[in-house]
């Protein structure tokens, strides 16, 4: 089943998230297997979305919580 967050068109393409590169020098420079060294935020036309190069956005939890929230 795929998950509208992860298969949406809105995901911009970059050369970081392409099944097609590999991370080299601590993740400043993508090698791509059919564009040689790109940048991680750029892209070429030969893009193809690998969902588990991307990582999900933190969530930000509620944290001043107040005794009337845990009242029934």
């Amino acid at each position: 089943m795929k998950s509208g967050k992860l298969y949406s068109k809105e995901i911009s393409p970059k050369c970081l998230y392409c099944s097609r590169g590999r991370q080299v020098n601590g993740g400043k420079e993508i090698l791509c297997l059919k564009m040689g060294v790109m940048q991680p935020n750029s892209c070429c036309k030969k893009f193809k979305y690998d969902p588990l190069k991307r990582a999900p956005e933190t969530l930000k939890l509620k944290t001043d919580f107040s005794p009337e929230d845990f009242t029934l």
